[in-house]
């Protein structure tokens, strides 16, 4: 049985990548082709012809005005996903037709509904406005992962593992050392998970892009909506300062932590992240090192993951893994995804081990 929640929105790209061109991606186990019109709206069908399966991604296939054209016999079609031309004949077959999937651009990010069309209801999509937003500037990137993208949701929401896995980066003793605290929403769908050190030293991650030195006040806020979207609202700040009672900051730095966990197929992952901050906006030197110091700490996360995935699809079944306090957002994400699969959740006892 499938592990991946259907009948769902899913990130399929950056807004950016999208030209008027042809652009594949497989999500969720589908081949999807995306283009954007000459008016500018992006469209989503289905990477196969409908005549001999090629798939029209590739060369010599290509989109003319806003038609694609099959390279291998010549089966053309709509951006509607209907086809509109065949070779040698003039009557086009009813059932001539791509499958359309419904597309939303928002937020600087393309997302498409995977599942029942009748179901898609933009307004779930969950919103990040600062990536548009003019008051931050964005990095970005996406990394392929080897790995189930329910790994990554493991790994963003304990991260407890900066102290071990990103020492030198991102990670420093008192990520791991301090408890966390963790709310479900069931109604709204939302799991949030909650460290604040309030004297912390400073990773290089922070001291180069803020110029903040020695210790600090370091605040990381999860807000995970299952299954794609994952937000760390992040607060660095000097010891001792705290928001204001009406919620201006203004002696802190804000960095907003973004994922797009978007499944490929069952065993590997698109893994979207993105770094916005609120400060140093027209700085080019600060986005070159938060892109680059971001993509390593991303690609760290990658190469354990990669080797996780090998070992849980070695391992003898019914085998059982240990969790504890840090775990327990984790584990509210994994029976979030399990019930939105219609699945008891894998590994994940009742409560953590103390």
């Amino acid at each position: 049985m499938s592990t991946i929640p259907r009948d769902q929105w899913y990130v399929a790209a950056y807004g950016s990548e999208i030209r008027h061109e042809l652009f594949a991606r497989t999500i969720c186990d589908e081949p999807i082709l995306f283009w954007r019109t000459e008016s500018g709206e992006v469209v989503a069908n289905s990477d196969r012809c409908v005549h001999r399966r090629f798939p029209l991604s590739r060369a010599p296939s290509r989109l003319v005005d806003d038609k694609v054209v099959c390279g291998y016999h010549g089966f053309t079609y709509g951006s509607d996903g209907k086809c509109v031309a065949v070779p040698g004949q003039t009557r086009v077959p009813r059932t001539a037709r791509l499958t359309p999937y419904p597309v939303v651009e928002l937020d600087s990010l393309v997302w498409v509904w995977i599942g029942d069309p009748a179901l898609a209801d933009p307004t779930r999509i969950p919103r990040v406005p600062y990536l548009a937003s003019p008051d931050f500037t964005t990095v970005r990137g996406m990394e392929p992962l080897q790995a189930r993208f329910s790994l990554l949701v493991d790994n963003l929401l304990d991260l407890s593992h900066e102290t071990y896995l990103h020492g030198g980066y991102i990670g420093t003793p008192e990520v791991a050392s301090t408890p966390i605290s963790t709310e479900v929403d069931d109604e709204a769908g939302i799991v949030y998970v909650s460290r604040h050190m309030d004297d912390a030293e400073c990773p290089p991650f922070y001291s180069k892009s803020t110029g903040l030195q020695g210790r600090i006040a370091r605040w990381q806020d999860i807000e995970y909506t299952p299954p794609c979207l994952y937000k760390l609202h992040s607060r660095i700040a000097p010891v001792g300062s705290l928001p204001n009672p009406d919620g201006t900051d203004p002696d802190a730095f804000h960095v907003e932590v973004v994922y797009a966990i978007t499944p490929e197929t069952e065993h590997s992952t698109h893994d979207f992240w993105m770094v916005a901050r609120d400060f140093a906006l027209e700085d080019e030197e600060v986005s070159t090192f938060l892109a680059e110091n971001n993509r390593t700490v991303v690609l760290q996360d990658v190469e354990a993951l990669d080797v996780l995935e090998q070992v849980i699809q070695g391992e003898p079944e019914g085998y059982q893994e240990l969790s504890i306090n840090i775990d327990t957002g984790g584990l509210a994400a994994r029976r979030m995804l399990a019930r939105m699969v219609g699945q008891a959740p894998r590994n994940a006892p009742a409560a953590p081990a103390r």
